[in-house]
């Protein structure tokens, strides 16, 4: 089967960072791609809830895309605190995370409740990211496969297509701690993904894109970025400075 193209996608998640003043760096990212002639990559920013409107006025008709960080698996209800997928589309969203690792731990979120999630965002009609990966002690207990192919598994809705639903690989270990897995190892969970999802779906396995993220900023991403079935990064603290993702956004291209 021959592998397809797939398009990378530079996703940048906020996380709980960002005020209004911050519309400054997404109007900076925002005139430099404007004078990019042929941008080879997607770019989405995923900020706080509270920027998403904002935001989503400074980007329209421009190359970048704004995604929610989560969303709560009903549409509507006695929820407080909670965002539904549909209010996301209202904002200007096209993009939810679901999954991320601080979701599952900070949160105890489990592989059921991602697949739930995962399904209202599709249902609102967004694209849907679903994080996986291990944490260090998986890891040294050599159960990172076996951990990935589970929250494969439960985490990703039955007939998803590559065109609405990207895969991202977050080792836990490595989020926010400046470390990061071998080439060798990225390449590894990548490629153990890639025949997950192919056996699981088929073509649209292959043409699914899967992200890297951990750690990644400028200094790296030219690293990590052509390894094999690596299609894109999901950036944290990279992403918070226009300059910053403007230079992974570079290696794309």
């Amino acid at each position: 089967m021959p592998t397809p193209k797939r398009t990378p996608l530079i996703a940048g998640n906020w996380k709980m960072n960002g005020l209004r003043n911050s519309s400054q760096e997404i109007i900076q990212l925002r005139d430099h791609l404007a004078q990019v002639p042929s941008l080879n990559c997607d770019v989405l920013i995923c900020p706080p809830f509270t920027l998403l409107n904002t935001f989503a006025d400074l980007v329209h008709n421009t190359p970048i895309q704004l995604g929610g960080q989560d969303c709560h698996s009903a549409a509507s209800g006695a929820h407080t605190g909670d965002i539904s997928a549909p209010m996301l589309k209202d904002c200007g969203a096209g993009w939810v995370i679901v999954g991320h690792s601080e979701r599952r731990s900070d949160h105890g979120e489990s592989s059921q409740l991602v697949l739930d999630k995962a399904k209202a965002g599709l249902k609102a009609g967004l694209n849907v990211i679903v994080c996986v990966g291990e944490t260090e002690v998986q890891r040294d207990a050599g159960e990172t496969l076996a951990v990935v192919g589970e929250q494969l598994t439960h985490s990703v809705p039955a007939g998803s297509t590559a065109a609405k639903l990207v895969i991202a690989y977050e080792p836990v270990w490595a989020i926010g701690t400046g470390r990061t897995p071998t080439d060798q190892e990225i390449e590894q969970v990548h490629g153990f993904i890639r025949q997950q999802l192919t056996k699981r779906i088929g073509e649209q396995g292959q043409a699914m894109r899967c992200l890297y993220g951990g750690s990644v900023k400028p200094s790296n991403a030219a690293q990590i970025l052509p390894l094999n079935d690596v299609d894109g990064a999901l950036i944290g603290g990279a992403s918070l400075k226009a300059r910053d993702l403007i230079d992974v956004i570079n290696h794309c291209n």
